[in-house]
């Protein structure tokens, strides 16, 4: 008898193993090619109860399998609701364990519930409930309630944050991603439906259509306020062009390959084109966006927003804000534009000031990174006239002291257009805002919205003095559109970024800012508005006397310098007289020519700058200037102007050439069409053979120019925008650029304005294709 059992037992245990590791192979393999067991409901319940205990499944598979059974089209929803609220809660301690430790991937050690509830097909299963309604004619068949809907999506939810793949296969099944954004009409299940979508379409490798949602201009007429912000967060998803990283994608050859084989407008495009053309929708982001925090009675224990991360991962603080948010949706038949019902709300007025504060901060940065979108899209002009129309630009000035810059915010660091950013909720609203800024500002006659009325007659009167014609954009411009009282927004900008701390990466966004306020064809009063203001002082302490070493901030710091002395004899006076000392000069020098990437941009204005002034010697003042400016001095010998063309001409290739370094090409062209005005190109051609031979590469430095010229024609000569730029920022005509670069391509070996005549036989590597370089 004890042989027996011994030798029958081992058999008995491998049995069992073999079973439950067969078992396991099926569903896996079933979930992989579809075909065999794929879901628990399919397996004896004595054998999921007999696994149960060994494998701590926790009663998950079992509960699977009555799930199952229970949810056919006519079953009782009670009945389901209860098994759901079963399994929710097995696996929502799970989900809110991942998110307060902070997990960055997911671990089937850390969340073994979630696990089971996927490997036994419990993400088919409740995808199926939630869309059941969606698969027949009949209407007759039991509605899902609010309740089980919302858990179904918690659940969901739980398990794209717990386990890998969840969320791609998710978001692989266009029927079900369609169906979620006609759940975000149900006002009681929005902020679960849209926490959801916004998670799947983040891994989506393709952007979703907007116009393929069913009625999506009424869903989105339909939101209330602040359901249309937090729809922002997922339409910021669908406008953006897919970030392409910091690899060569980001190369303007790789991008213009791609423009070659993609005629069409992108998806990101098209949404953008569908979002403009909802009535009302830009009006609407406009009100959210200037809209005021409610100030509350009493005061409450203050909150610093710096402490966010600790106070948002307390689960009583998010219920609380959730729970406002479900208070907020219930009232929207009753809301109007304004904040009202930011404080009907009881709940509102038991939360801290500054929470509520971040509530609204939160929901602006989503707005006003669509608006940014938008503004930079194919539709520029038309979302131009309607933010005008709609007051943006004063709603925001009301707002700046009060809430956009309240008080000075440190330590972060620089985040790029399309990089990721974990700042706080206010460190995001202001890079928002100042990004905001200078797409309206850049290249466009609404700049002047950012302006008061007084400060529009100060611009006048500038013009007057001077005895200049008024520009016609200043004279167009609508006066009940612009900022009330007496300081604009341009003004108030300029007072925070002075008072900025010097190691703020603020400093870059605010310089861009008011850079891209100059940009275009230069105006000398507005420069001269900036000038008043000292302006050009501050930039030259920072860059000379702060200790300033952000490439980043330095190199917003040179382009604006450079856009605010352009042409402007009175900001050379002022440089000159802060930099008095050669000490202070050589200073300036070494910051420019640590990185002509950075400073390029300024080498161009002042090589345009002493071209204009060269012709104008009658008049004393610039004489007087001229004669005493370092600057001026320094760049009007010739040695000094080759010296940058040699630098520009070699740090650039057209395999390396990028939005951020094609300005060193468009320099280098600046300075060679300025001596080609003068007949002195062919000095300068010759310059840079001999300084080939003297550093022992024949032909490296002309061959690089040479097939950079080449793709300078391949760019730009099929793209208006950029050739208006050049234009208006050089006041040289466009037809003068294409000439020169025609002929410094010119193939006649007698031509001695060509550059090829200057490449000796034996070292010319002209022809070769771009993407062999």
């Amino acid at each position: 008898a004890m042989a027996t059992r011994s030798s029958g037992s081992p058999r008995t245990q491998a049995s069992r193993g073999n079973s439950c590791r067969n078992i396991l192979t099926k569903i896996r393999q079933g979930q992989i090619t579809g075909a065999g067991l794929t879901r628990g409901s399919q397996f004896p319940v004595a054998l999921l109860e007999d696994r149960d205990k060994r494998a701590q499944w926790q009663g998950i598979p079992v509960l699977l399998r009555r799930l199952h059974e229970s949810s056919h089209p006519n079953s009782d929803l009670s009945k389901i609701h209860s098994i759901v609220t079963e399994l929710s809660s097995l696996l929502s301690m799970e989900a809110m364990s991942f998110v307060t430790e902070e997990r960055k991937t997911p671990q089937e050690s850390a969340s073994p519930n979630t696990y089971t509830f996927v490997l036994f097909g419990g993400v088919d299963l409740f995808v199926e409930i939630l869309m059941r309604p969606t698969l027949t004619v009949q209407g007759d068949l039991p509605i899902c309630n609010d309740d089980l809907i919302k858990d179904c999506l918690s659940v969901l939810y739980n398990c794209c944050i717990c386990t890998e793949g969840v969320t791609k296969s998710l978001a692989a099944r266009e029927d079900f991603v369609m169906f979620l954004f006609t759940l975000m009409s149900n006002k009681k299940v929005f902020l679960q439906t849209a926490t959801l979508i916004e998670d799947i379409l983040s891994v989506r490798k393709e952007i979703i259509q907007l116009e393929e949602i069913p009625n999506l201009a009424n869903l989105v007429q339909s939101f209330n306020q602040q359901q249309l912000a937090n729809f922002c967060r997922i339409l910021s998803v669908t406008i953006s062009e897919p970030d392409v990283g910091v690899d060569d994608k980001h190369t303007l050859l790789a991008r213009s390959t791609q423009q070659k084989t993609s005629t069409c407008p992108s998806r990101a495009e098209n949404n953008q084109v569908t979002l403009v053309n909802i009535p009302s929708f830009i009006e609407r982001l406009c009100k959210l966006a200037t809209r005021k925090v409610t100030e509350a009675a009493g005061a409450s224990a203050r909150l610093e927003l710096e402490d966010w991360h600790s106070w948002l991962d307390n689960a009583l603080v998010m219920d609380a804000l959730m729970q406002l948010a479900i208070e907020e949706a219930e009232q929207s038949s009753t809301e109007s534009s304004d904040e009202s019902s930011l404080s009907s709300s009881p709940l509102r007025h038991r939360l801290p000031q500054s929470m509520k504060i971040v509530h609204e901060i939160m929901y602006k940065v989503e707005v006003l990174y669509v608006l940014c979108v938008l503004l930079m899209g194919r539709q520029r002009n038309q979302v131009h006239r309607m933010l005008a129309e709609f007051k943006l630009i004063p709603g925001l000035n009301d707002l700046f002291d009060k809430l956009i810059w309240r008080r000075q915010t440190s330590g972060h660091v620089l985040h790029r257009q399309n990089q990721n950013c974990d700042c706080s909720p206010e460190i995001s609203f202001k890079i928002q805002f100042l990004r905001l800024l200078q797409s309206f500002s850049d290249h466009h006659e609404n700049k002047y919205l950012l302006l008061s009325g007084q400060e529009l007659n100060e611009l006048s009167d500038i013009y007057l003095n001077a005895n200049i014609i008024e520009m016609e954009a200043l004279n167009n411009t609508d006066r009940n559109l612009v900022c009330d009282g007496k300081k604009g927004l341009l003004t108030r900008l300029i007072s925070v970024m002075k008072k900025e701390p010097i190691d703020s990466s603020f400093r870059f966004w605010q310089a861009r800012a008011v850079e891209s306020f100059l940009r275009g064809m230069p105006s000398y009063a507005d420069q001269v508005f900036l000038l008043r203001r000292g302006m050009l002082e501050h930039i030259l302490y920072c860059i000379i006397d702060s200790g300033c070493k952000s490439h980043d901030v330095l190199q917003s710091y040179f382009d604006l310098l450079g856009e605010l002395m352009k042409f402007n004899i009175d900001a050379f006076k002022r440089f000159n007289k802060y930099v008095n000392t050669e000490e202070k000069f050589q200073m300036f020098l070494t910051q420019i020519n640590s990185s002509l990437v950075d400073s390029n941009m300024l080498v161009r204005c002042i090589v345009l700058s002493l071209d204009h002034f060269e012709s104008q010697t009658k008049d004393m003042k610039v004489v007087e200037v001229f004669s005493e400016c370092r600057f001026l001095s320094y760049m009007a010998q010739v040695e000094n102007r080759l010296s940058f063309l040699f630098r520009l001409t070699s740090i650039v290739n057209v395999q390396t050439l990028t939005q951020e370094n094609v300005s060193c090409l468009n320099t280098s062209l600046v300075i060679l069409m300025l001596a080609r005005r003068r007949g002195k190109l062919p000095f300068y051609l010759s310059a840079l053979q001999e300084k080939e031979y003297a550093e022992k590469y024949p032909g490296c430095l002309l061959n690089n120019f040479h097939n950079l010229l080449r793709f300078w024609q391949h760019h730009y000569l099929n793209k208006d925008k950029d050739s208006t730029c050049l234009e208006n920022s050089s006041c040289i005509p466009f037809t003068y650029w294409k000439e020169t670069v025609s002929v410094l391509l010119g193939s006649g070996r007698s031509s001695r304005c060509a550059i090829a005549t200057y490449i000796d036989e034996a070292y010319r590597d002209l022809d070769r294709d771009f993407l062999e370089l």
